[in-house]
């Protein structure tokens, strides 16, 4: 599978529970929606990501990439309720950051 390469490093960051790099895959004014709450700029990210880490220790294993859409399917394994379960990531990528993650299920 062909990642662009800010993705690959959002999910080598994810599977290796770094939450500072995590957030480096991001633009400063980035939004994050998850669990039907917004995450704005890198900072609020970090401290969600951490916190989520913390919680579920998730892991990503890419499943499918929609090129056009930007669009990721991943299998994701955690102590969470429903474990593992596919959830898709949608990405707006600009300058090589992340803008925009709406993350579904």
């Amino acid at each position: 599978m062909n990642l662009p390469k800010v993705i690959a490093e959002l999910v080598k960051s994810q599977n290796e529970f770094d939450s500072a790099a995590y957030a480096d895959c991001f633009a400063e004014n980035a939004q994050v929606f998850d669990e039907g709450k917004t995450h704005n700029g890198k900072a609020e990210i970090e401290k969600w990501i951490d916190k989520s880490n913390k919680d579920y220790k998730a892991t990503m294993e890419p499943v499918d990439y929609d090129e056009k859409e930007d669009i990721l399917s991943a299998k994701i394994t955690g102590s969470f309720p429903g474990s593992p379960l596919i959830l898709k990531f949608h990405f707006k990528i600009a300058d090589g950051k992340i803008q925009n993650l709406k993350v579904t299920g």
